[in-house]
């Protein structure tokens, strides 16, 4: 029997031995405030290559410093970010996985000190400060740290860029009509208000050449916003662009209430998969390996995008192996735990 979450899965000249993917949390532990790599990171994400995660994308990481979700967010605004990011991507690949990084911008949700702002001068909540409007020459700026950030992304090494266009960060309060109220040739229209998001794919096809991955809310959970045949038509337009891959998220433009429960975002995945005939991963209370298992081997997403679980347990590649009954590669040193639990066993010893 073939167990698919365990096949390679190629894009572009970028395999990852697996379809089991460690999605983007924001994790606030840029100590110096200066957006540099800690020894937090370091541990955090290699514990999470030695449990044979097969993409470890890391958290939200800012292309400029009012773009931070929080005063503490990674960041790779600067030149001198490179060198901790490099090293940290390096130790990722010792233990076999891919590394990415999503480059964000938090816009009117940014927690920071001084200005923020926004396609429109609308706060996320009433309670909350009242954006500046950005300016096209400020939009055209940002355009440009987005462009910048990818340079700076293939001068450490990285395998993947995600962008973050989900959760009501600025690419996303650019592409809904229940945060972008302009009138200018960025918004009204939605072609209008993808156009933001189109310029920064552009910049950064210019300086990267690796996987590009797009992360969309694809549900807004209210009337108002963009309908799945919006999201369908924007993915279409990225997949047109050369955009490898739709990490389907959803929610947080406006306060709502979800129904949360495991894989209830599986289906808006497998809707932009089919009708925009691009790949796409799951993500959401994904938590069980037959769950996961049935997802990619049904076709209903390409890559399983794994949270909390994570958080939970480092080493849930292996879980899910044995459940599945799949023998693969882990580290020898943890043989003595694993040993009995997979068919075969294949190990290796990192120094």
């Amino acid at each position: 029997m073939i167990v698919k979450l365990f096949s390679p899965f190629t894009i572009k000249d970028v395999v990852l031995k697996n379809r089991i993917v460690m999605s983007p949390m924001c994790m606030y532990s840029s100590f110096n405030r200066d957006g540099y790599v800690s020894k937090f990171h370091h541990m955090h994400y290699l514990s999470r290559a030695m449990g044979q995660v097969g993409l470890i994308i890391l958290e939200s990481t800012a292309v400029e410093p009012q773009g931070r979700i929080s005063m503490k967010d990674l960041g790779i605004w600067d030149d001198n970010h490179i060198e901790g990011l490099s090293e940290l991507v390096q130790e990722i690949h010792r233990f076999g996985s891919k590394a990415g990084i999503q480059l964000s911008h938090a816009g009117r949700k940014a927690d920071v000190e001084g200005e923020i702002y926004a396609p429109s001068p609308i706060p996320y909540k009433q309670d909350q400060p009242v954006p500046d409007e950005l300016s096209i020459s400020e939009v055209k700026a940002i355009i440009y740290q987005f462009k910048e950030a990818a340079r700076r992304t293939k001068a450490a090494g990285f395998d993947v860029i995600e962008l973050h266009g989900a959760h009501g960060y600025l690419i996303n309060q650019f592409l809904s009509p229940l945060s972008n109220h302009r009138s200018d040739l960025y918004g009204g229209t939605r072609e209008n208000r993808y156009r933001f998001l189109e310029e920064i794919v552009d910049g950064i096809n210019e300086v990267w050449d690796g996987p590009l991955f797009v992360r969309l809310s694809v549900n807004e959970y209210h009337p108002e916003g963009n309908t799945i045949d919006d999201m369908v038509y924007i993915a279409k337009r990225m997949k047109e662009q050369g955009v490898d891959l739709i990490d389907c998220s959803s929610g947080a433009i406006v306060p709502a209430k979800i129904d949360v429960f495991p894989g209830y975002q599986v289906p808006l995945a497998e809707k932009i998969r089919q009708d925009a005939g691009i790949a796409t991963g799951a993500v959401g209370l994904i938590t069980n390996a037959l769950h996961a298992e049935e997802i990619v081997k049904n076709n209903r997403a390409d890559l399983i995008f794994i949270a909390r679980e994570l958080l939970r347990n480092p080493y849930w590649p292996l879980k899910a192996a044995s459940e599945l009954g799949v023998s693969i590669t882990g580290p020898g040193q943890y043989l003595k735990a694993w040993e009995e639990a997979l068919p075969r066993k294949e190990v290796w010893y990192p120094n």
